[in-house]
C-alpha cells in the first residue's frame, strides 16, 4: 500500500500516500473469508480520542461520530469488501451540530471532510471480498505520528502479526519535526512535512523504490516501530495479510 507514483507521493504529502486507512477490532468469534469483520476500537490513553473512519469501499462506519474516553471500546461490523482509513483525533471541542476542531488528527468537523491534517498515525485496512481472498492491513508513520496504534488480528487459530507503532514517538521525536503545543510535544512530523524536499517525499527524483531510499528520519520511525511504515516504499516489513479474522485496534497500546 504505497503511494501510486513519485507526484502523489509528493503533492499528498498533507494527506495520506496510501488510499485506505483502517478498522479495528477486537474478534470474538472466527469465520470463513468473505464474511464481515468484527472492528473493534478500545482507548488505552489517559486521554479522550475521537477515532476518524474515511471509508474507500462501502458505507462510513459509525458515521465517523464518536469519541472514545479513556479505557472505552467499540465494537462495528465491516461487510466483505470493505475498506477504510482510521486515526485517532486529540483535544476535540465540538459543538452540538458537530463543527469544531481537533487540537491534531484534524479534518473539517465531527463527521471528517476529508483526510487528517498531518502529521497523524494513520493504518488501514481491506476486508476480503471473497473465499480465496486475504484481508489486508497496516498502520502507518509516513504522514508523521500523534498517537501510538496496534492493529492486532482475532478470532483465529493462525499466527497473524500485529501492525502498529506501540511506542510513543512523542516523547523520542527529533527536535526539528516537534509539534509543541503549550510546551508539549503533542504530535511528531515527517521528515516530508518538516522539509518538503523530494527525498524526503519519494517525489521527483526519488519517486521510485529504487530511488526513495530510506532517511535518517524514517530510519529512526523504524527502529521505534518496526511494524509499521516509515516510508512510502517500506512495504515488505510492514504490510500484512490475514484470512478470516476479525481486527482489534487499540490507541495508546501497551507491551
Amino acid at each position: 500500500m504505497q503511494c501510486v507514483g513519485a507526484q502523489e507521493c509528493s503533492a499528498m504529502r498533507r494527506q495520506s500516500c496510501f488510499s485506505m486507512l483502517l478498522e479495528l477490532v477486537l474478534g470474538l468469534m472466527p469465520f470463513e473469508v468473505g464474511s464481515a469483520a468484527i472492528l473493534s476500537f478500545e482507548n488505552h490513553c489517559s486521554y479522550t480520542v475521537w477515532p476518524a473512519i474515511i471509508s474507500r469501499n462501502g458505507p462510513t462506519l459509525g458515521d465517523g461520530r464518536f469519541s472514545l474516553a479513556p479505557g472505552k471500546l467499540a465494537q462495528l461490523i465491516a461487510e466483505p469488501g470493505w475498506s477504510g482509513r482510521v486515526w485517532a483525533r486529540t483535544g476535540c471541542n465540538f459543538d452540538a451540530s458537530g463543527n469544531g476542531k481537533c487540537l491534531t488528527g484534524d479534518c473539517g468537523s465531527l463527521n471528517c471532510n476529508g483526510d487528517g491534517q498531518p502529521p497523524v498515525t494513520l493504518a488501514q485496512i481491506i476486508i476480503a471480498s471473497g473465499t480465496t481472498d486475504n484481508s489486508f492491513y497496516d498502520v502507518s508513520l509516513v504522514n508523521g505520528y500523534n498517537v501510538g496504534m496496534r492493529i492486532n488480528v482475532t478470532g483465529r487459530t493462525n499466527d497473524c502479526q500485529y501492525a502498529g507503532c506501540i511506542n510513543d514517538l512523542n516523547g523520542n521525536c527529533p527536535p526539528e519535526l516537534q509539534v509543541v503545543v503549550s510546551g508539549s510535544v503533542v504530535a511528531c512530523k515527517s521528515a516530508c512535512e518538516a522539509f518538503n524536499a523530494a527525498q524526503f517525499c519519494c517525489g521527483d527524483d526519488y519517486s521510485t523504490p529504487q530511488t526513495c531510499s530510506p532517511t535518517q528520519y524514517s530510519e529512526h520511525f523504524k527502529k521505534a516501530c518496526p511494524n509499521a511504515y516509515s516510508y512510502p516504499y517500506d512495504d515488505v516489513s510492514s504490510r500484512f495479510t490475514c484470512s478470516g479474522s476479525n481486527y482489534s485496534i487499540t490507541f495508546c497500546p501497551t507491551g
